[in-house]
């Protein structure tokens, strides 16, 4: 599993900086990009800091960013889609994938806690 969602959060990057490779250069596009670039690379990024967690409160303090940049992201994503800067099927190609994300990193997040006050 852990292994797995390395890769998805991965593949989601850079098919998020695909889509962005594609948007229209003008001048509201360019903060657009930067944001959702920054919040969907940083979701795999903080996900394998997470594993890396010296403590279950760092695990828990990490997967919590992760939850925050997976909703960004989607956040981005519907900017995206309701300014009609890119075509609808990508982003909702896109969307699919990060919702799946973000709901399993919630749930994650959730067990975490649980298994934290349990202890």
């Amino acid at each position: 599993m852990k292994e797995e969602l390395k890769k998805r959060t991965k593949d989601f990057a850079i098919a998020v900086i695909a889509m962005t490779e594609e948007l229209p250069r003008k001048n509201s596009t360019f903060a657009i990009t930067n944001q959702i670039i920054r919040s969907s690379t940083s979701i795999g990024a903080n996900y394998r800091s997470a594993l890396r967690g010296r403590s279950k409160a760092e695990f828990i303090a990490k997967l919590g960013i992760v939850v925050e940049e997976s909703d960004e992201t989607l956040y981005w994503l519907e900017i995206i889609q309701e300014s009609n800067l890119s075509n609808s099927d990508r982003i909702k190609d896109l969307w699919k994938e990060g919702n799946e994300l973000t709901a399993i990193f919630v749930s994650m997040l959730k067990t975490a806690k649980l298994n934290r006050d349990n202890a």
